[in-house]
């Protein structure tokens, strides 16, 4: 399953968490997969990519980012996809 991780840095503390990251890397645990990630231009927040197929390895992975970041995990699908599978609905 793919996932967009929306991560926001409480006070814009985006030092902090680059500086973790170049210090121990981005912290996920096997099976959970880094896609791609965007960045606010005001440093505030985060937009990723993941892909896994068990949930609970965001558990871990959040619990090591959990006293400079909060998460909001959302599961996503291609929009292609969807489009699909909104007009195979459509002709029944």
């Amino acid at each position: 399953m793919m996932f967009m991780i929306v991560e926001n840095f409480p006070n814009g503390d985006a030092a902090s968490v680059y500086r973790r990251f170049r210090e121990k890397g981005r912290q996920c645990p096997d099976g959970l997969a880094f896609v791609e990630s965007w960045v606010s231009a005001d440093l505030t927040q985060c937009f990723q990519v993941m892909e896994c197929n068990d949930v609970s390895l965001f558990q871990r992975w959040v619990a090591a980012w959990a006293d400079l970041i909060d998460f909001k995990v959302i599961p996503v699908t291609h929009g292609r996809d969807v489009a699909k599978a909104m007009a195979d609905m459509d002709a029944d």
